[in-house]
């Protein structure tokens, strides 16, 4: 209902049904919604609670996790400073990819004392979460 109103729906003034869908974080819902005179109706609602941006930087960290493991032999998995360097960095490739077409992963002192670098493309994110 709020995303509805925020985007001015209840001042249509004649009947309209809207389908609002809402990714957070951590969860997918759905809901739809008649407005009629700027009167919310909710008719039905659902939503996943296993989906949601974090599910997506999940799938996007084990790419990397898989790719830098296929070409050191060394496996990040167990290095709890490592694995949170990764996650913020996958988080922000996440936010360069709604408005660029690639981003570039950077991490100077990743594993071990090696560095870290790649290419997310937007075309692989997709490919990863599909």
């Amino acid at each position: 209902t709020a995303a509805a109103i925020a985007y001015g729906l209840d001042k249509t003034g004649r009947e309209k049904n809207i389908l609002v869908f809402d990714l957070g974080g951590g969860t997918f819902d759905v809901s739809l919604l008649t407005i009629n005179n700027g009167v919310f109706e909710v008719k039905g609602t659902n939503g996943d609670t296993h989906l949601g941006g974090e599910d997506f930087d999940q799938r996007v960290m084990e790419h990397f996790i898989k790719l830098y493991k296929s070409k050191t032999g060394m496996d990040v998995r167990k290095d709890h400073r490592a694995m949170q360097k990764l996650r913020r960095e996958v988080e922000k490739a996440k936010r360069t990819l709604s408005t660029q077409y690639q981003a570039r992963i950077e991490i100077e002192y990743f594993f071990e004392g090696e560095g870290f670098s790649e290419t997310l493309t937007r075309a692989k994110f997709e490919e990863l979460n599909i």
